[in-house]
């Protein structure tokens, strides 16, 4: 299971992290939004949604299984925190480069409109303050994507902790030969029943109420 370990990790890194960047100014503001037009023809009634479909059951005596990481770090407890935890530091970051931005546009705008009437000691002053505002901008927004780096791999390294025993044990009890996941092995199709997505979910969040899985 180490060939296992060290190939998953590449691909758990990609899935617990995922995610927008922090922003780097302020964004611009968005138009104001046009009202719908009416419609001519009245709306067709939305779809019934079709009844869940019953998983396919495991093939007996399959020696390869696959599972979805990116559904896992998705759906997952640790997956969630550590995704909730990336966000909320991205947004106190993002707060922080735009208050900093606001300073710098109205000491820029104090500026450029007035300028002209200052002496030339006070309009020194504040051209230093544009320089001064500017770099420490830039270095927020250093700092805040080295700070979510930082913190995007003990999130990866924890995640991946808590995951690799858990498809130790699903391969060792289904007697697996290998387990891979779907969507960076290259394979184009599969059985929906070798599927083990699900029972990864459960155990990763220490489900009790999970089945135990069949040999």
């Amino acid at each position: 299971m180490k060939l296992l370990k060290i190939m998953l990790v590449v691909a758990v890194v990609s899935a617990v992290t995922a995610g927008p960047a922090l922003a780097q100014t302020t964004p611009p503001a968005q138009p104001p939004a046009q009202p719908p037009a009416k419609p001519t023809t009245p709306a067709p009634p939305p779809a019934q949604p079709a009844a869940s479909a019953a998983p396919a059951p495991y093939p007996e005596g399959a020696k390869v299984a696959f599972f979805d990481v990116q559904t896992v770090a998705s759906n997952s407890g640790d997956g969630k925190a550590a995704t909730a935890k990336l966000q909320e530091l991205e947004k106190k970051k993002i707060g922080e480069i735009q208050a900093k931005n606001k300073q710098l546009e109205d000491t820029r705008a104090k500026l450029q409109t007035s300028g002209s009437i200052m002496n030339d000691q006070a309009r020194l002053a504040a051209e230093k303050e544009v320089d001064k505002l500017t770099r420490e901008v830039q270095f927020m927004q250093q700092e805040a994507q080295s700070e979510r780096q930082q913190l995007s791999t003990e999130l990866q390294v924890e995640f991946q902790r808590k995951l690799a025993p858990v498809l130790d044990q699903l391969a060792k009890e289904k007697g697996l030969h290998m387990l891979f996941d779907f969507q960076t092995s290259g394979a184009l199709w599969a059985d929906p029943g070798l599927d083990l997505t699900p029972e990864v979910i459960k155990r990763l969040d220490g489900s009790k109420g999970a089945p135990p899985v069949k040999k």
